[in-house]
């Protein structure tokens, strides 16, 4: 991937993240539950799924 690529999924973290209430930092977030974890990483391939839908209408 891209390092751009890795850019914006790095940004997109954060937004789901707060988005969602989950403290996310940049570095180390082993003080986060896995259920947050996974929150935050399920909204993310939703959203992406979304994209590519409406981008291949």
């Amino acid at each position: 991937m891209a390092k751009s690529g890795k850019a914006a999924l790095e940004n997109m973290k954060y937004e789901v993240a707060n988005s969602l209430g989950v403290n996310m930092k940049k570095g180390y977030n082993g003080d986060l539950s896995s259920k947050d974890n996974g929150r935050v990483g399920g909204e993310m391939v939703r959203r992406m799924v979304e994209q590519y839908e409406q981008n291949n209408k």
